[in-house]
């Protein structure tokens, strides 16, 4: 009996140490704490490296300050789109009555509109108004749709330029009938000053009235053209 136990214990014992060893044989297997696919523990698969790149956002471009494709390189207002569409038409009726005789090819932006004739943007809900781009020539073209409490204030604003221009002692000579024959026009919300004449220098080998008279007749049928289209 002795026999068999001590044998039984001996078989045991070394069933325990066999699995003790094939334990240690298996940890041993393994690698430095580095997951597969890595080195050092830091690496990073080659799935996972394309992966990272593909989600990751794409950088802004850089802005050098320069209209890009499909953007307005300058939005800023004023005469740079041009005179409204109704402006122009009353513009043109103008010119296409005076036939070669209007001057006026420079536009006053509103800045200028208010330095020269005294007349803000808060007196006005649209205009137009052209002088020649020679400061020696005065003709000129004003049209403000005034809003409906300022269109005193802007026929107030024309007369007081308009006597300053006929007291002005320094005028050029060709240009005083012309001045002379100015005149303020207002139809409903609509005020217009009107000095144009064109080409006097025949109509003053006749004197200062026959240059008056024939600016009064030019300004009166630009009136006349104006006042049909609106």
């Amino acid at each position: 009996m002795m026999k068999k136990r001590m044998v039984t214990l001996c078989v045991t014992m070394l069933v325990f140490l066999l699995a003790a060893c094939g334990g240690k044989g298996e940890e041993g297997g393994q690698s430095d704490g580095s997951q597969p696919g890595q080195e050092g523990g830091a690496g990073v698969s080659e799935e996972e490296s394309e992966s990272s790149e593909e989600s990751a956002p794409a950088e802004a471009p850089e802005e050098s300050g320069e209209a890009q494709p499909g953007e307005s390189a300058d939005t800023s207002g004023g005469y740079e789109e041009g005179w409204s569409e109704e402006m122009e038409k009353l513009k043109n009726a103008a010119v296409e009555a005076l036939d070669g005789d209007y001057w006026p090819d420079t536009a006053l932006l509103p800045d200028m509109l208010e330095m020269t004739f005294g007349i803000s943007s808060d007196m006005y809900e649209d205009y137009m108004a052209e002088v020649p781009m020679i400061s020696a020539n005065v003709d000129t073209l004003l049209i403000v749709r005034a809003k409906d409490d300022k269109v005193e204030a802007v026929r107030d604003a024309l007369e007081a330029y308009r006597d300053a221009q006929i007291n002005n002692t320094m005028q050029y000579p060709m240009n005083v009938g012309k001045v002379q024959a100015s005149r303020i026009e207002t139809v409903g919300n609509y005020v217009m000053f009107v000095q144009l004449g064109g080409d006097t220098m025949q109509a003053a080998e006749e004197g200062d009235e026959a240059v008056v008279a024939m600016c009064q007749e030019i300004n009166d049928k630009a009136v006349e053209a104006i006042r049909g289209r609106l």
